[in-house]
């Protein structure tokens, strides 16, 4: 199953590389260089990695109670506190190395506090206090994101549609009435939900990865889940299906409020100091045309790259529950078979037991004698010993067939070109007859005519498409309309007046009878 069908809801970003030299005037995370980075996470690959983690938990959980700065003392006291929770945490034993070595790796920041010492002899002696750096704790927290990680993260995120038009129609009214501060906050949350349904996405298709290549071992897993699976994905293509035209329609309504204004509201309420006006600006825009790449874009959008990899995914479960149901039908599975053979084999009373055993149940037979010579016989003395001589090469087939390969082209390519452009001839003027009839039906309209046989199959395949979109049109009562669009012109369903019952459209089939409903066919 592919995974490369998935992007995220922006371009790809640039890689920060921090340099190798501090800049001058960097200060806190920027003055960290790219060996700093890289050295924060020795302490997850250290012989004491254990210790490590659960000195790193306790100023975590004093960071919590806002105890910030904590000395040695203070650190086993957080220990021994923990102990009474976790067995792990009363494996620590003298945590003074472990901080120096922390402070080096820079994940900790040492520092000096006279206050604290009681006599001369402890101010003498430096009294340290230690503190997370801002850099050592991202570190340590994408450690524990990978040691908390579960199989509960990844899932498709279906219930954010609703909230996504929502923000999307709140934008464009925001933008319209000059709102600086709620276009920000709008177009900052779109972006971290797309974000954050492009990640469950990824991490979901990968999931389905890795339930594949496990099923040969333990196929008891796949058949537990695959009910989930499939109902989870066929819900999310359902609401992904619905939602689109109406998210592209959204799309089209924010950006018609003027995006160049909407981009220079976020940017004037952004509160990030150290980024410049210009680069705030662009920033802004990017994320604006990420959100415009999800949804705005009618054919290559990447919601309907995830509705295919979501398709794609299920038509692979389905193959998948295929094999394992066929190799689980003789009664048996593979795993049973080989373990009731290899049980057959401790049970052979002698070594010619186990090798007729082996003989009747893989069948490899005797070996096969070839006499192959060399290429050039005269480079190879006569009188040398095979253990000395060079091994000649051989041919697969004739080791496994005793057939001597043979070179053989390519077969011939029957190629009718005639056929050929029959048939792209004929799909040319089919394309031109469904486009003609699209324009006339945008031109003399669906009403007051009998339609045609081409008109009658165009009207039709629109109304497929508006259908599709599963939005409720009530007749008389304001509100959604149904729409879709095909061969360069839009079908609308929209709800008939209080006093119009039904409306209907003369075709050379027969009569369409649409209670109240009415068709708008516009180019």
């Amino acid at each position: 199953m592919s995974h490369d069908s998935l992007a995220p809801s922006q371009a790809a970003p640039a890689v920060a590389v921090p340099a190798d030299a501090e800049e001058e005037g960097a200060f806190g995370i920027d003055a960290f260089t790219l060996d700093d980075r890289l050295r924060l996470f020795h302490f997850a690959a250290a012989e004491k990695r254990h210790d490590y983690l659960w000195l790193l938990r306790a100023f975590e959980r004093g960071r919590a109670n806002y105890q910030v700065l904590l000395n040695a003392s203070d650190v086993s006291g957080l220990l021994r506190q923990m102990a009474g929770e976790y067995a792990g945490a009363a494996a620590v034993g003298d945590v003074q190395p472990l901080l120096d070595a922390l402070a080096e790796w820079r994940v900790l920041d040492r520092s000096y506090d006279g206050t604290r010492a009681a006599n001369l002899a402890e101010y003498r002696n430096r009294h340290y206090v230690y503190q997370f750096t801002q850099a050592g704790y991202r570190a340590y927290r994408a450690v524990e994101d990978v040691l908390g990680a579960a199989l509960e993260d990844a899932q498709l995120s279906r219930l954010v549609f609703p909230d996504i038009l929502a923000d999307l129609t709140a934008l464009a009214e925001a933008n319209a009435a000059g709102d600086a501060e709620e276009v920000y906050r709008k177009l900052g949350r779109l972006d971290s939900v797309l974000n954050e349904m492009a990640q469950r996405a990824a991490r979901f298709y990968l999931m389905l990865g890795d339930l594949a290549r496990t099923n040969d071992t333990r196929p008891e897993v796949f058949l537990a889940h695959k009910d989930a699976l499939l109902a989870h994905m066929r819900e999310f293509t359902a609401e992904l299906g619905r939602y689109a035209p109406l998210l592209a329609e959204a799309v089209e309504k924010a950006a018609a409020s003027g995006v160049d204004r909407m981009v220079e509201y976020a940017a004037e309420a952004d509160e990030r100091l150290f980024r410049t006006p210009a680069a705030r600006l662009d920033d802004w825009r990017q994320r604006w045309g990420g959100i415009v790449h999800w949804f705005g874009e009618r054919e290559h959008s990447e919601a309907e790259r995830l509705q295919d990899a979501t398709v794609t995914a299920i038509r692979s479960v389905l193959a998948l529950l295929r094999r394992v149901t066929e190799a689980r039908r003789g009664g048996v599975s593979r795993e049973s078979q080989l373990r009731h053979l290899a049980q057959w084999f401790t049970s052979c009373v002698s070594d010619d037991d186990a090798h007729a055993l082996f003989q009747a149940v893989f069948g490899l037979g005797a070996p096969r004698h070839i006499a192959v010579p060399y290429p050039d016989p005269e480079l190879i003395p006569g009188r040398s010993s095979w253990w000395e001589a060079e091994p000649v090469e051989l041919a697969r087939t004739l080791v496994q067939s005793g057939r001597t390969p043979a070179l053989k082209g390519p077969g011939r390519i029957e190629r009718n070109d005639a056929e050929r452009a029959r048939l792209r001839a004929e799909q040319i003027r089919e394309q031109a007859e469904r486009r003609g009839a699209a324009a006339a039906l945008a031109r003399d309209g669906a009403y007051s005519r009998v339609l045609d046989e081409a008109e009658t199959r165009a009207l039709l395949s629109l109304m497929d498409v508006a259908l599709a979109a599963r939005v409720p049109v009530t007749r008389g009562v304001p509100g959604p309309t149904a729409a879709g669009s095909a061969h360069g012109v839009r079908l609308t369903l929209v709800p008939t007046g209080p006093g119009e019952a039904f409306t209907t459209v003369r075709t050379v089939r027969g009569d369409l009878h649409l209670d109240g409903l009415r068709l708008e066919v516009t180019g």
